[in-house]
C-alpha cells in the first residue's frame, strides 16, 4: 500500500494531478482526510466496509455540491408533479371502481352475497326457521317438545308414573316408605323418651314438693316481682333467707327492702318480707313475723304466700294487726298485685316509724287506709264468689280489675298526703308522732 498523502484544500496544482476524470469515471490517488470525529465513526464501522463507506461519502458530496450548485428548471419540475397528480387521479378513480363493484357485490340489497345468505338462514322460509319449527313443534311426537312432554309424562303424569311411585310412602320399593319407617320408628322413641321425662320430672316435683328445694323456687319468683317493682325507684333489695339477723342465730326474714332516705325525708326504713310456700297457722304466722321484723330491724313485715297455702280471706293482700298479707299464684304471678302489696307496705312503714325532724301526716295516711278497707272487703268477696261462681268469671274478674285500680288510687292519694305532710313540715319546722 503506497504511503498516504495529505490533500490539501484548496488544491495546488500537482494535488489537483492526483485527481483525474475520464469518462465515467474519478480517480482519487493517495487522498487523506484529517478529521478526528469522522476517523472515530469510521473506527466504529467493519474494515471491510471501509472503501465502500469511503466511495459513498464521496458521492454524496459531490451530488451535493452539485445540487448547491445548479438551479432547478422549475417547468420541469411543474410538469413531472402535474403527470404525478393524474396518475394518482386514474389510480383512485380505478379502485374506486373496484371498491365499489366489490361492496356492492357483497352487500347490495336484494343481489347481495350477504342479504341473500341472511335471508337463506333468517328469512320467513330460512332454514332456521325451518329448524326451530320443526324443533318446537308440539304436535309431532319426533320434535323436541314431543319426546320431552312423552319423557315427561312417564314421569310425571298419572298415578303409574315414576314420581308418583317414587313418592308413594306405602310402596314397599319406594325410598319414602323407608324414611316412613324411620320416622315412625323416631316418634316412638321420642315417645318412650318423653314419656320416662315426664315420669322423671313427675317424681322430681314430687320430691321437690316435699324439700325445701321448692320453697326456694318460690322464693326466686318473688325475688324476680320485687325487683321488678322497685325497677325504676332507689329503694335497695336484698336477699336476706341465707344469712344471720340481729338476732343469734337466726336467719328470718327472706329479704330485706331499704326505703330511698330521700322518699321518707331522711328516715331510714326498712321492709323486711317473708315468703311462704307451706301451710302455716294464723298465730306461728305472726310470731315468726315479729321475729323477722325484730331480727332486721324492719318497721313493717310483708308476708307472700303461695296460692295453694294462703289462709283464707286474704286473696290478693291485706292488712292484719300491722302487717301486709298478699297472695301470689306461682303459675300465673301478677306483679301488679305484689306491687300494690309493697306500697301499702310503705305507707304502714311511713307510719310506724317515729324519728326527729320527721314530718308526717298520721292522720291522713289513717283515713287514707280506712278508706282502702272497704275496697279490701269487696276485693276478697270477689275473689270468694270467682271460686264459687264459674259462668260469671269473666265479670268478676273484671271488677277485681276495677277495685285493684282503685286500691292503688287510694294508695296513691296517701302517698300524695304523705309529701304534703313533708312540704308542711319543711315549711313550719314542727314535728309529730303518729
Amino acid at each position: 500500500m503506497e504511503a498516504a498523502t495529505i490533500l490539501q484544500l484548496p488544491a495546488t496544482g500537482r494535488a489537483q494531478e492526483r485527481v483525474q476524470v475520464s469518462g465515467d469515471r474519478i480517480l482519487i490517488e493517495s487522498l487523506t482526510l484529517v478529521d478526528r470525529g469522522l476517523a472515530t465513526f469510521m473506527r466504529g464501522r467493519p474494515e471491510a466496509d471501509h472503501a465502500a463507506l469511503a466511495a459513498r461519502a464521496v458521492r454524496i458530496g459531490l451530488v451535493a455540491l452539485q445540487d448547491a450548485g445548479t438551479s432547478l428548471d422549475v417547468d420541469v419540475v411543474r410538469r413531472e408533479f402535474e403527470a404525478m397528480v393524474r396518475q394518482a387521479e386514474a389510480l383512485n378513480d380505478r379502485v374506486t371502481a373496484q371498491v365499489d363493484e366489490i361492496l356492492r357485490a357483497n352487500f347490495a340489497d336484494g343481489e347481495g352475497r350477504l342479504p341473500r345468505t341472511l335471508e337463506a338462514f333468517l328469512g320467513d322460509r330460512g332454514q332456521l326457521r325451518t329448524f326451530t319449527r320443526d324443533l318446537f313443534d308440539g304436535e309431532r311426537r319426533d320434535s323436541a317438545i314431543g319426546r320431552m312432554r312423552l319423557l315427561l309424562g312417564s314421569y310425571f303424569d298419572g298415578d303409574a308414573s315414576r314420581l308418583a311411585q317414587l313418592l308413594d310412602p306405602t310402596r314397599l320399593g319406594s325410598p319414602l316408605h323407608q324414611f316412613r319407617t324411620e320416622v315412625a320408628r323416631g316418634f316412638e322413641q321420642l315417645n318412650e323418651r318423653l314419656t320416662a321425662i315426664e315420669a322423671a320430672a313427675t317424681a322430681r316435683a314430687s320430691e321437690r314438693a316435699r324439700s325445701s328445694a321448692k320453697g326456694a323456687d318460690f322464693e326466686d319468683l318473688v325475688e324476680d316481682l320485687l325487683a321488678h317493682s322497685l325497677r325504676s325507684t332507689d329503694h335497695l333489695l336484698e336477699r336476706t333467707s341465707d344469712a344471720a339477723g340481729d338476732m343469734l342465730r337466726s336467719r328470718k326474714g327472706d329479704f330485706v327492702i331499704t326505703l330511698d332516705p330521700k322518699t321518707v325525708n331522711g328516715a331510714r326504713l326498712r321492709i323486711v318480707v317473708e315468703c311462704k310456700d307451706r301451710s302455716i297457722s294464723g298465730r306461728a304466722m305472726r310470731e315468726e313475723l315479729d321475729e323477722a321484723r325484730r331480727n332486721r330491724d324492719a318497721a313493717v313485715a310483708l308476708v307472700v304466700f303461695s296460692a295453694a297455702h294462703a289462709p283464707a280471706g286474704i286473696a290478693p293482700f291485706d292488712v292484719r294487726q300491722g302487717s301486709v298479707y298478699c297472695v301470689v299464684d306461682p303459675q300465673a304471678p301478677d306483679a301488679a298485685t305484689l306491687e300494690a302489696a309493697l306500697r301499702l307496705a310503705r305507707l304502714l312503714a311511713a307510719i310506724a316509724v317515729r324519728q326527729a325532724g320527721t314530718e308526717i301526716d298520721a292522720a291522713a295516711v289513717r283515713d287514707a287506709l280506712a278508706r282502702i278497707g272497704p275496697e279490701l272487703d269487696a276485693l276478697r268477696a270477689l275473689k270468694t264468689r270467682l271460686t264459687t261462681i264459674a259462668t260469671a268469671s269473666s265479670a268478676i274478674n273484671a271488677g277485681l280489675d276495677q277495685l285493684r285500680d282503685a286500691v292503688l288510687a287510694r294508695i296513691a292519694d296517701t302517698e300524695a298526703a304523705l309529701s304534703a305532710g313533708r312540704g308542711s313540715a319543711s315549711a313550719g319546722g314542727g314535728s309529730a308522732s303518729a
